[in-house]
Parts: C-alpha cells; structure tokens; sequence
C-alpha cells in the first residue's frame, strides 16, 4: 500500500519529538519542510494531524509546541473535577452564565417535565491547570433558590445539589459523539474552529429515578479521551445459543 507523503512525514515528526519535554517548541514550518526535503503544505498537513492527535499544540502568535499527555475520563459515573484529580490534574472552573429559563417541548422531555416549566442553565468553562479544556452546559429541573452563590461557595455543581438542595445524581447516562468546533466554542477553548470534539451528553437521575441534570460538554479532542471500563457477565453469555 503506499503511504501518502505527508504521512511519513507525520511519523518522522513524531520521532523529532518523541524525547522532548511537553511544552518544547517545535521548529518552524520552514525549518521541517526543509529538513524533510518537502512543501511546506506537506508539513502543515503533517501537524495539523498531530495536532488532532493530542501530540502538539498550536498558538496563535507563539508557535507549535509538543502538547500534555491527553487527559483520561474514565467510565463509570465520575464527576469531571474527580476524573481530572485522580490523574494529578488541577481541575477548575469559569462560571459564564447562571439563568433560569421556561423548557421548551425537547428540554421538558429530557428533564422529564411538563414544557414551560421554569429550569436553571449553568454554562460554565472547565480547566485543568487553567487551561480550557471544555465547555459544559447543564440544564437543572426544580427550585434552586440562591444558585448563583451557592454554586460559587461549594465549587462542584454535584456537592452544591447534594449538600444544597438533596439531589443526588446516582445513575447517569453519557452519550458520547463526535462533533465539530463552531466559531463559538473554539473561541472559548482556544482553538481553531473545525477542531474535533468530542461531544458528551449526560441524564443523571437521583435514587428515585428523577432527573436532576441533563448536561451537554464539548470536550477538546486534542487534550481529552474517554475510557469505559465495564464488568462482562460471563455466566450469563455462556447460556446463549
């Protein structure tokens, strides 16, 4: 099979970098093009795959620079901020947004109320070691009298539910898909629009099966994976045809 160009060029990169610290610039377009012996729209093809990759990381202004190691999200029920800890990340938050809205006929269904009754919108930016990592929208059924401060006091939106308000999100459901940045979120997130996603939507119910949150996260797809570990029945397999 043969190997397009830019491909090899891409893996001759990856060995250019593999000994470097994170954070070490990588030289320029130029500098590669003429190393390699090829175009410069080779070696922009090359990085912008190794930048989709999580390898590297561009700055508008500064250069390109060999990235983090991408961040583990690990399955089952975890909360972004326990996830990011467990790892040795510093997570945070920027609240950007706290409102109350009437939902509409899709939100009501999701949330598992009747359409026009009042809901709470928390947007909010998430970081790990200040660096925009995603951008979290959750949607929040029932009174939620003094959100705004509480949320500001306690940090977690799952501990402001809990020690605030008695809702406990005990099941959650994550449905994860692929998207695309628009111009939007990837002024947010800091990075070019039509960047891979990774498009998270959560329903989190409490003890009694009632919805507490439904939740939308577009996850960077440079800085993010998600892993699901799961228990196989084995015992039940076996009595399968």
């Amino acid at each position: 099979m043969k190997v397009p160009k830019y491909y090899r060029i891409k893996e001759a990169i990856l060995e250019l970098i593999a000994d470097l610290p994170p954070g070490s610039a990588v030289p320029t377009e130029r500098d590669l093009a003429s190393r390699f012996d090829t175009s410069r729209t080779t070696v922009r093809q090359a990085i912008a795959e190794l930048v989709v990759d999580g390898k590297l990381v561009r700055t508008q202004g500064s250069g390109t620079f060999v990235a983090q190691p991408k961040m583990m999200r690990v399955r089952p029920l975890s909360s972004f901020s326990q996830d990011l800890a467990m790892d040795g990340w510093r997570p945070g938050s920027v609240v950007l947004d706290i409102s109350e809205l009437t939902a509409d006929r899709e939100l009501a269904e999701r949330l598992r109320v009747q359409p026009g009754t009042p809901v709470h919108r928390v947007e909010r930016l998430r970081t790990a070691f200040d660096e925009p990592i995603a951008h979290e929208t959750a949607f929040l059924p029932g009174p939620l009298l003094g959100l705004p401060e509480r949320l500001a006091e306690h940090g977690s939106l799952y501990r402001t539910l809990r020690e605030e308000y008695g809702a406990v999100v005990a099941t959650a459901e994550d449905v994860v898909e692929t998207a695309l940045a628009d111009p939007v979120t990837a002024d947010l997130l800091g990075v070019d629009t039509g960047l891979p996603m990774l498009l998270v939507q959560r329903t989190g119910w409490d003890p009694a099966g009632n919805v507490v949150e439904w939740t939308e996260s577009k996850f960077r797809g440079d800085r993010f994976r998600f892993m699901s570990r799961q228990q196989l029945d084995w015992a039940a397999d076996a009595t399968r045809p």
